[in-house]
């Protein structure tokens, strides 16, 4: 909300207020309320990692994370693991947030950054470049690296009899936020009761 804030001159309004300008705003200028790359924020990251010997599912962090420790937490498997990212439209959308928020944030990722310079196997196979392996972004790959031919992952999923996003979508995280913010408001803001001793 603090760039929202500042974009729009909205200081002093609560985030919910400068939620719905800066909303407001993006479907102004484009028709949609999708707010662009750079006014996103993280608030989870999940993974799946896959090794010969388990599949795996979790989240970075919990409920009270802050987004600079998700962010570090992801970066900081990366360096340490050097997995192979798969993602579907993670070059388009996610990765880029990342890179952002992890500007904002101080979180440094050398590895991730890696282009051949320090270590030449990474010339020819890196997470930024579009056409290496070490980040398969499954949407390009499978639209021949072209635009018009992209899909959507649930329309992927559909055509596979998998059942998608299950029910939760990127339209509904800004609600989802809202209600763990106020939530945890509501939490703080009850008063303690006395046990007797």
């Amino acid at each position: 909300m603090e760039l929202g804030r500042t974009l729009y001159g909205l200081q002093g309004l609560e985030d919910a207020a400068v939620a719905k300008a800066m909303f407001s705003q993006q479907r102004a200028a484009s028709g949609a309320e999708f707010l662009p790359h750079v006014q996103q924020r993280v608030v989870a990251i999940s993974c799946v990692l896959r090794t010969r010997e388990q599949l795996r599912v979790w989240s970075l962090g919990d409920l009270d994370s802050a987004e600079p420790e998700l962010l570090a937490r992801f970066f900081d498997g990366l360096e340490k693991y050097l997995p192979d990212l798969v993602s579907w439209n993670g070059g388009g959308f996610d990765l880029p947030v990342l890179h952002y928020r992890s500007l904002k944030a101080g979180v440094q990722a050398p590895r991730y950054w890696e282009t051949g310079d320090e270590d030449t196997s990474f010339r020819y196979n890196n997470y930024l470049s579009r056409y290496h392996w070490r980040h398969l972004d499954l949407m390009d790959v499978l639209s021949g690296f072209q635009p018009r031919a992209r899909a959507k992952l649930a329309d992927v999923a559909a055509l596979l009899g998998f059942p998608g996003k299950l029910g939760f979508s990127g339209d509904q995280v800004w609600d989802a936020y809202l209600a763990v913010s106020c939530w945890r408001c509501a939490a703080t803001a009850r008063p303690m009761r006395s046990t007797p001793i």
